[in-house]
């Protein structure tokens, strides 16, 4: 059975920040793998910012490059929107019921869990694997005994920060790994 860490995101764009923590996990926990679930829509954020779905899984998928320990994942793509993780997390188990999955989230998501769609079914039924948030402690679900929090580096750099950079007309490529840099410019998904 492989222990399969899902990390679930916009990743609009992915950075060094997702790859670092995503590399961090595969190598520091007792995961087999690490996929990428990239979301088409979170219900928390606003649709219209999002970069196209398929542009922001090849990007996922040039950050990665042929990194084994590693996939992009467009299950979401065809689910209903917007993307609930409980339905994904139960997706994933039926369609690879020989595979655990463990949900990997930040301690300011932790600690807005509770408003999350049946939030309760998660806790019962997956592991969580948390990373530190600054100015998040994880509020009441962090001693729960399916969450368990990791010591993982914490790297200060979001894809609003470069969206909004490159609007500005600034140069950030050193914030992303380089094809998927490449990619979002020569496409240009962001018009400043």
């Amino acid at each position: 059975m492989r222990r399969i860490g899902l990390y679930s995101g916009s990743f609009n764009p992915i950075h060094h920040g997702h790859v670092m923590l995503a590399n961090y996990l595969v190598e520091f926990s007792d995961l087999d793998e690490l996929w990428f679930v990239v979301s088409p829509q979170n219900p928390l954020k606003k649709k219209a910012d999002l970069m196209d779905d398929n542009d922001r899984l090849e990007m996922v998928k040039l950050a990665i490059g042929d990194d084994p320990r590693m996939k992009a994942s467009d299950i979401e793509f065809s689910m209903p929107q917007p993307s609930y993780t409980i339905n994904t997390l139960r997706a994933l188990s039926a369609q690879f019921p020989e595979d655990q999955f463990v949900f990997i989230c930040g301690m300011d998501s932790l600690e807005g869990f509770p408003r999350w769609k049946e939030y309760q079914a998660i806790l019962d039924d997956y592991e969580l694997l948390v990373f530190p948030r600054k100015g998040y402690d994880g509020g009441e679900l962090l001693n729960h005994p399916h969450v368990k929090v990791l010591e993982t580096p914490i790297i200060e750099v979001s894809s609003t920060f470069i969206r909004n950079s490159m609007k500005e007309g600034k140069d950030v490529r050193h914030f992303m790994p380089e094809k998927a840099y490449r990619y979002l410019v020569e496409n240009d998904l962001l018009h400043p």
